[in-house]
């Protein structure tokens, strides 16, 4: 027997490994094909319509709006469901979306659980759709034949009263033919929907001679049940009113399913307590509340103290009992209207509403630590853990909800590191200055930890003969919400700490990785890696300097270059001078970066063993409209002669700039007139192109 032809989902992303998970969950039930643009999505849509398609929205060249739009104009297209995947949160974005005929959103990262529900409820509904559709044609033609179909069918005269009933019929109402003929379907009313709902329901009735919805009707036994319904008017020649037929389908299991997507999408599964998504619509609701009422409102971040050690020493099924134990007493001190949500492993955030004054909300607050550090019971063993939390009052703290909550966990931060088993109210003015030594930093060596920072190489280049040779090594911060983020953006806040030596030597670490694969390749290049003055100035650097060659046996020191900002060597001038001569008997050699932006004496030029001086970006950009700008690029290019020092520019955005500098007497350069940034395996495909890319450029 031949095997049921699986549903076609097409899924339309630009990177297709966003949803190599929600493919591997659905490969199973249905077919799944992929489209790495929307131009080839909707080609291969229109070669072969799919039953489903999931489309991401953030492309280029055609993004999601655009693609799904041109499938709703496509005839054979219009009514395929389009279900929109995207790491936007914007309200906005998804009316746009609603707007141009999608019919829901999966939002990145895909909880693959909910996706599935969705997916096999729209795509259940939709089947659903299209039978009801076929059947209304056919009953048209031929009535009769209604008997032996699953779904329910009732016909009624133009009273409206009840002239023929099919089996299905008695099966789902429960009420035999013989009861029903000659009543009218208004007692199978439940009660749930209004008079204005069935008004509407005979307007649109009358006007268009069809109706669809669902209506919630009762059983015999009393039992409610949903029904996708259907109801046609039949009319005879003359246009009258002959007799009704109405189509209808028991989605109860349906409406169930989305009851359970409802449930999973908004409560914890673990807790049963709400999530964060229900956090949010509390939160609005509260704050539009309290704005009414003139109370106040304290939003509480509450986050537990050691629960990671318990759940590393009794395993995680342990640790969800611990959590469910801590959700039922944190819910025991709350009042009516209060909310407790839990928005991450150990973290809950509470809404405490109705207060007239901050001692209520201290009292709250004190008896739930109290009542969360009472011991445990675990695999036999009495624990205990405490918490610490941090809250702020609204509107005194006159921001919106996701201010609110970053403001509270600030002040759970504050409470954790001021001896945990504590609570702290949110004081803009202290707490900023508090934050801003340490939980930046903490951040950051997350990130690191996390492996979440890369490499980016900008290419350097001799404009005169088209040799490259080498590029600058350069960090970013691949951030799990922000995106990409440039050096500018998180170095600054660390460059103090002892932090900036641990990220200079993951750099140091990477770069000699991605030089010995550069080696592989048959390139002898050299990367250049910035050292921060803080790292320069290690009792140890040369030392870990050695160490870190020491892992790549096969490199020779004279690959890496070292740059260091001007401002930063005249610091501390001779232990900077003396630092870099030891590096230099490693083979290691230096460059001296934003040249010209400091102080740029003659002694501090003699002074510090720099082999290449880099001419700062900013004199550059502008040296071709402003002559003191031009000045000064020419004066330090002949300096580096007088000093017999390479000269490199950087900053170089386009042709003219480069071709300049020639005249200038400088034949280095990296800029945008060569290449942007860009990862190790583009760097290597770029080096294939360039000097196609220099003979169309520096050459003609």
């Amino acid at each position: 027997m031949e095997a049921p032809k699986l549903l076609k989902i097409l899924a339309i992303d630009d990177v297709p490994a966003n949803l190599s998970l929600l493919g591997k969950a659905l490969g199973e039930e249905y077919n799944l094909q992929i489209a790495t643009s929307g131009a080839k999505g909707l080609s291969l849509a229109q070669e072969d319509p799919p039953d489903l398609i999931l489309l991401d929205i953030m492309m280029p060249d055609m993004d999601g709006y655009e693609t799904c739009q041109r499938l709703k104009q496509d005839p054979k297209l219009q009514e395929v469901p389009i279900i929109f995947v995207t790491a936007l949160l914007e309200k906005h974005a998804e009316m746009k979306g609603l707007a141009l005929g999608a019919v829901d959103y999966l939002t990145k990262p895909i909880n693959i659980d909910i996706a599935k529900l969705r997916i096999h409820n729209l795509l259940e509904r939709e089947q659903l759709r299209r039978e009801i559709q076929l059947r209304e044609s056919e009953q048209r033609l031929a009535a009769s034949v209604f008997a032996n179909t699953h779904d329910g069918i009732m016909i009624t005269d133009v009273n409206n009263h009840i002239i023929e009933v099919n089996n299905a019929f008695t099966r789902i109402t429960g009420y035999h033919r013989e009861e029903v003929l000659g009543k009218k379907p208004s007692l199978l009313k439940s009660g749930r929907q209004s008079a204005e709902f069935y008004a509407d329901l005979w307007k649109t009735l009358l006007i268009e001679n069809h109706w669809n919805g669902e209506i919630w009707n009762r059983q015999k036994n009393g039992d409610l049940y949903a029904a996708l319904t259907s109801i046609s008017i039949v009319r005879d020649e003359q246009g009258h009113i002959h007799h009704f037929i109405g189509l209808f389908a028991d989605i109860t299991s349906l409406k169930n399913h989305e009851y359970d997507l409802e449930r999973v999408a908004h409560f914890d599964s673990l807790t049963g307590i709400p999530n964060r998504l229900l956090l949010a619509d509390r939160m609005a609701q509260a704050l539009a509340y309290v704005k009414r009422s003139g109370n106040q409102m304290a939003l509480c971040y509450l986050d537990l103290d050691g629960f990671k050690q318990i759940n590393d020493e009794f395993g995680h099924e342990a640790g969800d009992q611990l959590l469910l134990e801590i959700a039922k007493r944190i819910k025991q001190c709350l009042r009516n209207g209060d909310t407790v949500a839990r928005i991450g492993g150990d973290e809950f955030v509470l809404l405490l509403l109705e207060l007239t004054k901050i001692s209520e909300c201290e009292t709250i607050i004190e008896r739930m630590l109290h009542v969360v550090a009472e011991p445990i019971t675990l695999s036999g063993c009495m624990v205990s853990v405490s918490a610490s939390l941090g809250f702020t009052l609204f509107p005194e703290d006159n921001a919106d909800a996701e201010t609110l909550v970053r403001h509270a966990d600030q002040a759970m931060y504050i409470a954790k590191q001021s001896g945990k088993n504590r609570y702290h109210r949110f004081d803009p003015t202290l707490d900023r200055l508090i934050l801003a030594r340490g939980e930046f930093q903490a951040q950051i060596e997350n990130a690191l930890n996390a492996q979440e920072f890369e490499l980016y190489f900008q290419p350097k280049v001799n404009m005169r003969t088209g040799a490259i040779l080498g590029a600058e090594a350069l960090i970013r911060w691949r951030h799990p919400f922000n995106g990409l983020l440039l050096p500018i953006e998180f170095l600054p806040m660390i460059c103090e700490s002892d932090l900036i030596v641990k990220l200079g030597d993951w750099v140091i670490t990477q770069t000699l990785h991605y030089l010995t694969l550069w080696q592989t390749q048959g390139m002898d290049m050299t990367i250049s890696v910035n050292i921060a003055p803080r790292h320069l100035l290690q009792a140890d650097f040369v030392a870990q300097l050695e160490r870190h060659f020491s892992n790549f046996p096969t490199l020779k020191p004279n690959c890496l270059e070292l740059e260091i900002l001007e401002t930063a060597a005249i610091e501390d001038i001779g232990k900077v001078s003396a630092i870099m001569h030891e590096c230099q008997k490693l083979g290691v050699s230096f460059a001296l970066d934003d040249f010209g932006t400091g102080y740029s004496s003659l002694t501090y030029l003699k002074t510090l063993p720099a082999n290449t001086l880099k001419i700062d970006q900013s004199f550059i950009r502008n040296m071709l409209n402003d002559p003191e700008d031009y000045a000064i690029v020419e004066a330090i290019i002949n300096l580096t002669q007088i000093f017999h020092r390479q000269v490199i520019a950087e900053g170089v955005e386009t042709i003219e700039h480069g071709l300049e500098l020639l005249k200038l007497g400088c034949e280095q350069s990296q800029g945008y007139a060569i290449a942007k940034p860009m990862p190790f395996e583009a760097l290597i495909e770029w080096s294939s192109r360039w000097q196609q890319l220099y003979q169309n450029s520096f050459m003609t």
